[in-house]
């Protein structure tokens, strides 16, 4: 246990003990093993125009011998920036992209690396390079006015390391990062983490990185300037490359300008073999959309909406789009993939290539935090697993160590998509770890007075409360899927201050500013959904003090949600909206939020039932809360199947309009946008947490949270004739699948060892229930309630048939 400062003046013990989450262990690593921060020593440009300038990443060195047989060797290392390592010239690259984006003056996570096998007997070499990251960010004004060098903490990169060698004879040796090191500049002419990378082949040292190279040369490093954050080992997922992406096709709009079609959008880099001769420049540059005429168009993922001169400040490019350089040297030809950046593409122009690049020489690599991948869901509809797939990759391009809204323009991780998306996210990924690294990155980010919109904070501050209450949203998905009840010890003293905080900024309850119901297609007044998310804060509270034993604080936070559902209810249900209100998203929040009196709810869902057929052809036509808030209480009060005919629709607003125009990851908008918004945002794939929760029927219960015990109530729409959902549960896999037959229908149920489901299946009059198969109970005259298709189920597998036939068990 550690005593530690976390805002709000308050100091508590952090407690590390989840049974749950991987469990962080004390620093090995810091300048009390006699590691130093080091660097090139050379200064940062004096004038925000200079940073657009060359400015090589250095290479580092450090020769070492080892005379006897070693046992075993950890390299242990971070940077305030980028790094790339290497032992003996081979890279060690478990992750790229690292360490990963956090406040560096409040926290750094270091990696360690089992390096056993790289090291030799004699002479070996550490070699390091480092790039800019979020660290060293070019001072570009997105939207004209955010500069990152003045919204993050920023620096010169340096970097720390130790690489701890045990020898068999017992003794151990350290070698750190100290003045013994040496550096030279690199290839890597420029590096931005948002505007590409510039390589001059010309400046290659072969061997470099290997211990017989001649150094004689090079310089001694400078013992560079702390960043000031704690190091922490990494506990998440890291940065990896997790696909290699063929492209479809490679063709030229003329002018020299090849086009290569990846086939899908996606974050990462490439790979790709060139051919040229000295001095040639060849670049690249990455959009999400070619123009009718064959050309690239990159205009969807411009940095910060910097589209024209004088906009992004001093030196600025007049467009920042993404771009990559590569210069070529002596050789005829190389391989080049660039470090430390990402671009979001599937179309990359390349210009200054004399022949058509061929398909086996180019290759995409689709990186992101590799969070473990065990569920799944499919179905028999076309459309829906095309949905489902472009999610999943939407969300998967939006993790690089951040949970981002747009993973090119912006790349901030808004507290408004991790509200709307967390549980999405959950059913599609083990996002246990990833979670609770976010959770330290909102500590981080807030403050005592006010709210802010990102974590790692940005300098983005006006969204309100639906923004940063993810920070405790998050904390209940954890307690609800994975039964993470250690988190809730950890921060509930600090939760409490941040109620208080809340209650400061309103004290009268009802939320009066920040943002809404962000891209609904009609206004929505923040007074809905902002106190909405107070609303569930204050019952989240609830829930947590009860867990703590904290009596009073249970019935404070009570009272308070109890406060806030009246207020919400007068201003909102008993009264006419006296403005402009989107009532789709109106109703749907009342009956998401349990505002609605028992006795009204017939009334309210015929309500929303009559907004959503005056929707744009019948659809929804709501926005990052609205959709979720719609999905769910359309189903829960009025029919799935009408969901369902949304959702399996191509028409206009939905997700299969944006299936039917080649998207590949979900639109930021339900309109189309070739020019403006993202194509690749993760708030309308709220969407795949309906396939799990309705369509497959996997629900969590908030009495036996972490699916102690769960239900199973799946639906079977008219149209739909099969579904398998999987979720990897902390006790196993929990499956649902069902298939239509000539008449009813078939279900496989999988119940995970110590659990209990309770099942719901739809049951006409006139059908019964017959069990199949049992692999489970001794008999069936336990499942009372078969006969009404609600009955109770403990760990095994079941097949059962819902048919006109009489109910007879079979095993």
């Amino acid at each position: 246990m550690k005593l530690v400062k976390l805002g709000f003046g308050i100091y508590f013990l952090l407690l590390f003990s989840c049974k749950n989450t991987p469990k962080p262990i004390e620093p090995t690593l810091g300048e009390h093993d006699g590691a130093f921060w080091i660097e090139d020593g050379i200064p940062l440009p004096k004038s925000d125009s200079l940073f657009y300038l060359e400015r090589p990443s250095p290479l580092f060195r450090k020769a070492f011998k080892t005379d006897r047989a070693v046992e075993s060797a950890y390299l242990n290392i971070t940077a305030a920036g980028y790094y790339k390592v290497s032992i003996n010239g081979q890279g060690i690259k478990e992750n790229i992209l690292d360490p990963a984006w956090t406040d560096f003056s409040k926290r750094i996570y270091y990696s360690e690396y089992d390096v056993t096998s790289l090291l030799q007997e004699g002479t070996n070499c550490l070699g390091v390079v480092l790039g800019n990251g979020f660290y060293n960010p070019l001072p570009l004004r997105k939207w004209g006015r955010r500069n990152l060098r003045e919204d993050l903490t920023v620096g010169k990169p340096v970097f720390i390391a130790k690489l701890h060698i045990n020898y068999n004879n017992g003794e151990s040796e350290d070698i750190v990062t100290d003045d013994s090191w040496k550096y030279t500049l690199g290839p890597i002419r420029k590096n931005s983490v948002y505007l590409g990378t510039v390589y001059n082949a010309n400046f290659e040292l072969n061997g470099w990185d290997q211990p017989s190279f001649d150094d004689t040369q090079w310089q001694p490093v400078t013992i560079g300037k702390a960043p000031g954050g704690k190091l922490q080992k990494a506990f998440f997922p890291p940065v990896e490359i997790t696909q290699e992406i063929t492209p479809i096709a490679i063709n030229s709009p003329g002018d020299g300008t090849w086009i290569v079609d990846m086939g899908i959008n996606f974050t990462g880099t490439y790979k790709i073999k060139l051919y040229g001769d000295l001095n040639d420049t060849i670049v690249f540059r990455f959009g999400e959309r070619i123009y009718d005429d064959g050309t690239l168009n990159p205009m969807t993922t411009v940095t910060g909406q910097i589209k024209k001169k004088g906009i992004g400040g001093p030196g600025a490019p007049d467009i920042a789009w993404q771009t990559d350089s590569y210069i070529m040297g002596h050789n005829k030809e190389d391989w080049f993939s660039p470090d430390f950046t990402y671009h979001t593409y599937r179309y990359m122009e390349i210009k200054g290539l004399k022949e058509l690049p061929k398909v086996e020489d180019v290759r995409g690599l689709f990186m992101h935090s590799n969070v473990a991948n065990e569920h799944s869901f499919s179905s028999s509809s076309e459309l829906l697993n095309s949905i489902q797939e472009a999610t999943k990759r939407t969300f998967l391009s939006n993790l690089v160590s951040v949970q981002s809204d747009c993973p090119a323009r912006e790349r901030f991780g808004y507290g408004g998509d991790l509200n709307a998306t967390s549980e999405a996210f959950i059913y599609n990924f083990d996002m246990q770890s990833f979670y609770r690294k976010t959770i330290y990155d909102w500590i981080d980010a807030m403050n005592d007075s006010t709210f802010v919109d990102t974590a790692p904070f940005t300098g983005v501050a006006y969204c309100g409360i639906s923004w940063e209450s993810a920070y405790l949203t998050t904390q209940y998905y954890l307690y609800l899927y994975y039964n993470n009840t250690d988190i809730i010890k950890e921060l509930y003293t600090f939760n409490n201050q941040w109620m208080d905080k809340v209650a400061r900024v309103h004290p009268n309850g009802l939320v009066g500013k920040g943002l809404s119901d962000h891209e609904s297609l009609e206004p929505v007044p923040v007074q809905l959904t902002g106190t909405s998310h107070y609303l569930q804060c204050a019952r989240i509270m609830a829930t947590f003090a009860e867990f703590m034993g904290h009596v009073a604080d249970k019935q404070k936070y009570e009272a308070l949600a109890e406060t806030l559902k009246n207020q919400i209810k007068t201003a909102f249900w008993d009264q006419t909206y006296p403005g402009k209100i989107n009532r789709q998203t109106l109703f749907a929040t009342l009956l998401y939020h349990d505002i609605i009196p028992k006795e009204d709810i017939p009334e309210a869902k015929d309500s929303l039932l009559r907004a959503i057929k005056k929707g744009p052809s019948g659809h929804f036509n709501t926005g990052i809360f609205g959709t979720k808030y719609a999905l769910e209480t359309l189903s829960k009060y009025v029919s799935p199947q009408i969901v369902f005919d949304i959702v399996n629709s191509r028409e206009y607003p939905g997700w299969g309009f944006m299936i039917d125009r080649g998207a590949t990851t979900i639109w930021e908008t339900w309109k189309e946008s070739d020019d403006t918004y993202s194509n690749d945002h993760p708030m309308f794939g709220t969407v795949s947490e309906w396939y799990y929760r309705w369509l497959a029927g996997i629900r969590p219960d908030p009495e036996h949270p972490g699916f102690k015990e769960f239900f199973l109530t799946p639906a079977t729409p008219i149209g739909l004739n099969s579904v398998t959902g999987t979720y990897h549960s902390p006790f196993g896999n929990i499956v649902s699948r069902w298939e239509k037959t000539t008449d009813g229908y078939s279900y496989e149920l999988t119940i995970p060892k110590g659990t209990k489901a309770h099942v719901t299946l739809p049951l006409l009059e006139t059908q019964t229930v017959l069990v199949v198969k049992n692999q489970g109970m001794d008999n069936t005259d336990g499942m009372k309630g078969l006969e009404t298709g609600k009955f109770t189920l403990p760990e095994g597998y079941y097949e059962f048939k819902v048919s006109s036939q009489t109910n007879k068990a079979t095993f």
